[in-house]
This record gives C-alpha cells, sequence and structure tokens, in this order.
C-alpha cells in the first residue's frame, strides 16, 4: 500500500514539473509590454503628456511643500533650503485651511449626491422612447459646454438681492440674500455646479444604459414590477460601475473648484464661506507669495481625494 501512496506521489512529481516545464516564465519585457509590444508604442504619446501635464508637477509641488520656496526674477540662482515638515505644520494650524476643507466638505455632501441621482434619473428618463428626446438630450447638455463665465452672469441675475428668484419668493426671500448668506451661498455654489456639469454625467449613463438588455425590463415588467422596483432592482445595479466613475469624477471636479466661487462670490465670500482649499492655493501662492503653502494644501487635497475615491471604490465593489 505505501509503495503504490509514493509511486502516484511520485508521477504526480513529475506531472507537476512538466507542466512547470511547458510554462513559459515571463521576461521583464513581456511584463512590461505584454503579448502585444506595438501597442506601448501607440500608448507612449499618452504616457508622455501625463507625465507632463500631472506627474511632473505633482513631483515639483511635493518637493516645494518641502523647502521654503519663493518666486525669485528670472535666470536669479537663490537658496531654498530645506524645513521639512514646516510648511505642512504651518498649513494645518491655519483656521483658514480648515475653514477652506470644511467648505469643500459642505460642498460636496450636496452637489455629489444631488448629481448622482440626478444625472442617473434624467438618464433613466431620456432612455425612452419620449417626444423630442434628441430635444432634451442636446439641452441638458448645453449648460456643460457653455462658457463658466456666461452662465455665471445668468445665476447672478437670478440670485442677486433683486433677482427673479427673490422676485418669486416675496417676503419668503432669505435675508441677507443667496450669495451674500454665509448660510446659503455654499449650497447655491454647489447647486450650480451640479446643473451646469448634469449633462456630462447623464451622457456617461446613457452610454451605461445602452448596455442594459431589454429582455431584463420585459421579464420584470411581466412578473408585475411596478417602475420604481425595476428602477431600484434593475437599473441601479446594472449601471453600478458607471455611478463608482459618476461618484469619484464628480469629488475630483469638486475638490477642485475654483471658477464658481471666484465669481459668484467674489473670490471666496461672504467672508470666507465659499473658499476653496484650491482658491485659497491661488491666493496664497500668487496673491500672498507662499507657494510653499501652496504647494503644502495642493499635497493634503490629492491625499484626501485619492482616500474618498478609494472608499468609493471599496464601498460601490462590496455592494
Amino acid at each position: 500500500m505505501s509503495s503504490i501512496k509514493s509511486e502516484t506521489l511520485r508521477s504526480r512529481r513529475t506531472a507537476g514539473a512538466a507542466g512547470g516545464a511547458k510554462k513559459p516564465r515571463q521576461t521583464w519585457r513581456l511584463r512590461l509590454g505584454g503579448h502585444q509590444p506595438i501597442g506601448m508604442v501607440f500608448v507612449s504619446p499618452y504616457l508622455l503628456y501625463l507625465a507632463a501635464i500631472f506627474v511632473y508637477p505633482l513631483g515639483f509641488a511635493v518637493w516645494m511643500s518641502f523647502h521654503d520656496y519663493f518666486f525669485a526674477a528670472p535666470g536669479v540662482e537663490v537658496e531654498r533650503p530645506f524645513v521639512g515638515l514646516d510648511n505642512y505644520t504651518s498649513v494645518l494650524t491655519d483656521p483658514d485651511v480648515w475653514r477652506s476643507f470644511y467648505n469643500i466638505a459642505v460642498f460636496l455632501v450636496i452637489n455629489v449626491p444631488l448629481t448622482v441621482v440626478g444625472s442617473l434619473v434624467l438618464a433613466t428618463a431620456l432612455n425612452r422612447k419620449l417626444p423630442l428626446r434628441s430635444f432634451f438630450r442636446t439641452a441638458y447638455y448645453i449648460p456643460y459646454v457653455t462658457a463658466s463665465v456666461a452662465v455665471v452672469g445668468v445665476w447672478m441675475f437670478l440670485f442677486n438681492s433683486d433677482g427673479l428668484v427673490n422676485r418669486a419668493l416675496g417676503p419668503l426671500a432669505p435675508e441677507p440674500s443667496w450669495l451674500v448668506n454665509s448660510h446659503l451661498a455654499m449650497p447655491v455654489v454647489a447647486v450650480f455646479v451640479a446643473w451646469k456639469q448634469l449633462g456630462f454625467f447623464v451622457v456617461l449613463y446613457l452610454s451605461a444604459l445602452q448596455n442594459v438588455p431589454n429582455e431584463l425590463y420585459e421579464s420584470a415588467a411581466l412578473d408585475g414590477a411596478g417602475r420604481l422596483r425595476i428602477f431600484r432592482s434593475i437599473t441601479v445595479p446594472a449601471v453600478r460601475p458607471a455611478t463608482l466613475l459618476v461618484l469619484i469624477l464628480a469629488t475630483i471636479t469638486g475638490a477642485n473648484l475654483f471658477t464658481e466661487p471666484y465669481l459668484l462670490t467674489s473670490g471666496g465670500g461672504p467672508d470666507g464661506a465659499t473658499t476653496s482649499p484650491v482658491l485659497l492655493m491661488y491666493q496664497r501662492g500668487l496673491q500672498q507669495g507662499h507657494p510653499d503653502e501652496a504647494a503644502a494644501i495642493g499635497v493634503i487635497l490629492v491625499v484626501l481625494i485619492t482616500a474618498i475615491s478609494l472608499i468609493y471604490r471599496r464601498l460601490v465593489e462590496r455592494d
């Protein structure tokens, strides 16, 4: 019996060794270039663009954040000594910095759910056979491609103290008005950004809905499921990858908020209620001449947004 077992083990080892010998060992060239190395040739222009536009500026910003960096005249060589975590200490003990991150947190809490829910509902409606469907698809996309300055002018006309919204509300209008109210200014900015970018995210969801088989909807309808049940049980799970993409893009876009508060509230007013970290970076780095502190704020922002994006991915994949 023991001889049979030993013979069986010996045959298995021989077969395993033979199987392992048949499998070619991957070289570093195969791991780097894949089975079609010519693909790296076509990808290389984008990699160079990514390195020039993102990798190098990010690396330089990290380097700036650890040095006493300041602007100097072109061609002038000046010392920029290493200061360690001094810039981060200065930034993290500054109440204005904490206020800017609090503002952007309020913005994201309002803007991201509004963007996800609004774009998914509109995409679901526009995916049906409706009269003037092409017109509505174009109408929702127009604000996204319109210049921010022009659209901001319209919203300032609507939400000024004597604007159309206050006239319509009459005695119910807030005092002080929307864009000069420290409690309402950031929610108005969040709604504006969601409205302006809604068309882009509607297109993402429409492309995802095109891949959902109609047989699923027909079977659910035959089983007696209502529209809300079909939406919750079929549409929402089917577009989960698109939802993850919308969540990440909306968060990144919101974290880089600059143009809207700069134009709508005259540079982050009232009293810093709409100052975002990126707007504060502009003020510290260019207006006040502290690019090292601005770089530290930027690095902290990148770390936080990366962490939030990973949390989104983990939650969506787990569901």
